[in-house]
C-alpha cells in the first residue's frame, strides 16, 4: 500500500505496565496531528486498537522502522497541551513514575454524556453574601506586590505568612479577580475536600458560578469530565479543588495558589507520588505564572526556602478585625493524673467548656486521629522511647511487643518501669474521637455535638452537613481529627480544646515537633473569629517541650529557630532529601529478596563515604487487606545530589524491570510525609 505525506509520531500507551513505559512510534497521515493529542492506535502482536498520547512530531523517524503501523484516528474532543506534556516528562524525571501514569493525573476522567444531559457539580449554590470590606494597610502592601507579579508573568514564587484570621482569603480573591480581568486562569488549591464548600460558597459569592470549575475526589467520573472540558475551553477561568486541581488543564494560568500549603494532604501518597507545590512551581514557570503559598504556620522547608532567597516572604501579623490573638492556657496532663483525674478532659477545659456553652458560643474538640497512636510513653512523667540514633519516637509493634524505629529499623524492648522516673504508667499511648465522643455525651448531657473524622464522612454530603449544622448553630460541640483544624471559618466558636498534643509530637517521623507546632497553632485560630476573643485550652504530658511552648505563644519564628538547627545538626530536610524505597511481592521470601538485591545494588552505587545514607531494609507489617509482601528502605539523600541518587535510582527500577525472573516490584517516594506503619 502507496502511502502520502505523513508525519510520524512517538506516543506513549494507555497501558499501566513497566514494561511498556516507554515511546512507541507510529505513521500519521493527519499532517496537522500535535503534541498532546490522544489518538487511537493498533497495538502490540494482536493489534487491537489502544488509547495513546503524542508525546513527539516528527518529519521522519530517527531511525528505519521495519512493519510500522498507523494511527488510525485522533479523537478531537480531548487533547493536552505542550506544557502539559512536558510537566509529564519532568513527573517521570522527578519521580520514576510511569509516562502513562502522569498522563492520567492531567487526562479527564468520564465521557461526555451520552443524552447530553449538563452534569453541573455547582447546581443550585447561591453563593455567600459579602460585604467587601476595605483592605488593611498590610493587605493593601501584600496585594499590590502580588497583582504586579500577575501582570508582569515573572514566575516569582511568593510565600505569604499571615497569621489566623489576617484576611488572607481575601487576598486570594483579589488577586484571582486581577487574573480574570486580564484573560487568565487561576488555579485555588486548598488541602482537604472539606474546605471545598466554604471557599466555593464565598467565590460564587465574589465571582458567580459560571466563572467557576471545581475538581475534587468526590465529584463523579461524568462531573469531572464536564468541570475538565469547561476548563479546556476556557469556560471557567476559577478553578477550585484540592491536591488534583494542580493539574487542571488550563493553558493560560496567571497565579497558582496553595492555602494552607504546610498541609501534608498536599503530599500525594499514590502513584506517582508527587508534591503538589513541586508540580504547580513546575507549571508555574512553564506558563510564566506566579505561586502563592499561604499559610499561618508555613513549613519549614518553605521558610528555610524563603530565608535562602527561592521564595519571596510577604508578611501579615495583624487579624483583619482587630479582634486579639484567642488566649491560650496549657494543661500538664501529668498532674492531673497525680490528682486522681483519668478523664479524657482535664479539669480546667471542662470548666471552660462549661462557661462557654453557657455563654451561647460553641466548641471545637480537636483529636489528631481517629484511632489510636502507637508511641511508648509514660504518663507519669511524660517520658517517651525514642531511637537513640536517630532521635525519633520507636513504634509499639503489638505482634512483637517491642519497640521499632522507622529510619534505620533498630529494636528495643519494652520497659516495665520508666526508665526516666520508674513510674508503672509506662505503656502504648492512644485515645480515639470516640473515646472522646463517649464522655462528652456523659459530661454534657443537655448539648449538641458530632464527629466529624474518617469514620463519619464516608457517603458523599457529609462533610458538607456536619459542618453546615455547626455552622448554623445546631451543633454545639463538634469533635474532630485534622478536618477541623484546616482553614475553617466559623464565628461563633469560643474555645478550641486540643485533648492531646502529644499524638502529633510522638509520631516516628522527624516533622513530628513541626506538625505539632502547625496542627496546635491551626485549631488555636479556629476560635475568637467574630468579634469576641476566643479560648485554647491546649493538654500535654509535655508542656516544657519547645514545640508545644511555641505553639501557646503563637510565636513561629521561636520555633523555627530552634527546629531549624535540630534539622541541620542531623541532616534533615531542608538539609537534606529522604527517599522511600519499597519493594512489593507476591511472597515473603521474594520480597526479601528484592529489598536486598536494591541495597546490594544502591550501597555499590553509593561507595564507601556515602553507603551510610542508605538505612537496612525493614519488613512492613501492614494491617491491610493486601496479600502482597513488603518492605522498605531509607535513602538519605544530601542537599545537591538528588539528580545523582534519583539517577542510580532509576538503574535499579530499569535493572528490575528488564529481568523477567524477578518477582518483586520497586517504588520510590521522595520525602514521605509517613512511613509504613504496623
Amino acid at each position: 500500500m502507496i502511502r502520502g505525506k505523513m508525519k510520524y509520531v512517538n506516543l506513549v500507551i494507555d497501558n499501566r505496565s513497566n514494561s511498556t513505559d516507554t515511546f512507541y512510534t507510529y505513521g500519521c497521515e493527519d499532517e496537522s496531528v500535535r503534541k498532546g493529542q490522544k489518538v487511537y492506535v493498533p497495538f502490540a502482536r494482536g493489534n487491537k486498537v489502544r488509547e495513546a498520547y503524542v508525546f513527539q512530531v516528527t518529519d521522519r523517524p530517527s531511525e528505519e522502522i521495519r512493519g510500522l503501523k498507523y494511527v488510525e484516528h485522533i479523537d478531537e474532543e480531548i487533547s493536552l497541551t505542550e506544557e502539559m506534556i512536558d510537566t509529564c516528562i519532568w513527573m517521570k524525571k522527578r519521580y520514576l513514575c510511569r509516562y502513562i501514569d502522569a498522563v492520567k493525573l492531567f487526562a479527564p476522567a468520564g465521557n461526555v454524556s451520552k443524552r447530553g444531559k449538563k452534569r453541573e457539580p455547582l447546581k443550585g449554590l447561591t453563593g455567600e453574601k459579602q460585604d467587601i470590606e476595605e483592605l488593611t494597610e498590610e493587605q493593601q502592601k501584600v496585594l499590590k506586590i502580588l497583582n504586579r507579579s500577575v501582570l508582569d508573568a515573572d514566575r516569582e514564587i511568593f510565600l505569604l505568612h499571615g497569621v489566623t484570621s489576617s484576611g488572607k482569603t481575601e487576598i486570594y480573591m483579589r488577586v484571582i479577580a486581577e487574573c480574570v480581568s486580564c484573560g487568565k486562569t487561576a488555579i485555588m488549591l486548598v488541602p482537604e475536600i472539606s474546605l471545598t464548600k466554604q471557599i466555593i460558597d464565598r467565590f460564587i459569592g465574589r465571582f458567580g458560578a459560571d466563572n467557576i470549575a471545581v475538581l475534587h475526589s468526590r465529584l463523579s467520573p461524568g462531573e469531572r469530565f464536564d468541570e475538565w472540558k469547561r476548563i479546556r475551553d476556557g469556560r471557567a477561568r476559577i478553578i477550585i479543588g484540592a491536591r488534583s486541581a494542580v493539574f487542571a488543564p488550563a493553558s493560560d494560568i496567571g497565579a497558582v495558589i496553595m492555602d494552607e500549603e504546610h498541609e501534608t494532604t498536599y503530599k500525594s501518597d499514590m502513584t506517582p507520588k508527587y508534591d503538589t507545590v513541586d508540580v504547580a512551581v513546575k507549571r508555574a514557570r512553564l506558563q510564566k505564572a506566579s505561586v502563592i503559598l499561604g499559610s499561618a504556620t508555613p513549613s519549614v522547608v518553605s521558610y528555610f526556602r524563603s530565608e535562602n532567597g527561592i521564595y519571596r516572604r510577604l508578611i501579615l501579623k495583624e487579624r483583619y478585625n482587630r479582634v486579639p490573638l484567642p488566649v491560650v492556657d496549657t494543661v500538664d496532663m501529668r498532674e492531673e493524673l497525680k490528682a486522681g483525674n483519668r478523664s479524657v478532659f482535664s479539669r480546667q477545659l471542662y470548666e471552660t467548656m462549661r462557661e462557654t456553652l453557657a455563654s451561647g458560643q460553641q466548641v471545637i474538640l480537636f483529636l489528631n486521629r481517629r484511632g489510636y497512636s502507637t508511641f511508648i510513653s509514660c504518663r507519669e512523667c511524660g517520658y517517651v522511647m525514642k531511637c537513640p540514633e536517630c532521635g525519633i519516637s520507636l513504634t509499639y509493634h503489638k505482634s512483637r511487643n517491642r519497640g521499632i524505629c522507622h529510619y534505620c529499623g533498630r529494636e528495643q524492648e519494652l520497659p516495665q518501669l520508666c526508665p526516666s522516673c520508674g513510674s508503672r504508667y509506662i505503656k502504648y499511648f492512644g485515645t480515639g474521637t470516640e473515646k472522646v465522643e463517649e464522655e462528652t455525651a456523659l459530661l454534657f448531657p443537655g448539648h449538641t455535638f458530632e464527629r466529624l473524622d474518617m469514620d463519619t464522612t464516608r457517603k458523599k454530603g457529609s462533610v458538607s452537613r456536619i459542618l453546615g449544622a455547626f455552622e448554623k448553630g445546631r451543633t454545639d460541640i463538634l469533635i474532630g481529627t485534622q478536618m477541623v483544624a484546616k482553614g475553617l471559618d466559623f464565628r461563633n466558636v469560643g474555645l478550641v480544646g486540643i485533648i492531646s498534643a502529644d499524638v502529633t509530637l510522638n509520631i516516628p517521623d522527624f516533622r513530628s515537633p513541626e506538625r505539632t507546632f502547625q496542627l496546635i497553632t491551626q485549631a488555636a485560630g479556629r476560635a475568637g473569629r467574630g468579634d469576641k476573643p476566643g479560648r485554647v485550652v491546649i493538654q500535654t504530658y509535655t508542656p516544657e517541650n519547645y514545640a508545644v511552648k511555641a505553639a501557646a505563644e503563637q510565636d513561629y519564628e521561636r520555633f523555627y529557630s530552634t527546629e531549624i538547627k535540630m534539622r541541620e545538626y542531623m541532616g534533615y530536610p531542608p538539609y537534606s532529601d529522604f527517599i522511600q524505597i519499597t519493594v512489593d511481592a507476591k511472597e515473603k521470601e521474594n520480597a526479601a529478596e528484592g529489598a536486598g538485591y536494591c541495597a546490594k545494588l544502591l550501597a555499590g552505587m553509593l561507595g564507601n563515604e556515602e553507603k551510610e545514607n542508605l538505612f537496612p531494609p525493614q519488613e512492613i507489617v501492614s494491617g491491610s487487606k493486601k496479600k502482597n509482601f513488603r518492605q522498605y528502605m531509607l535513602l538519605k539523600c544530601p542537599t545537591g545530589k538528588r539528580k545523582k541518587y534519583m539517577e542510580m535510582l532509576e538503574t535499579v527500577k530499569n535493572s528490575i524491570i528488564k529481568d523477567k525472573s524477578k518477582k518483586y516490584d520497586m517504588a520510590v517516594d521522595v520525602n514521605p510525609y509517613s512511613l509504613w506503619r504496623s
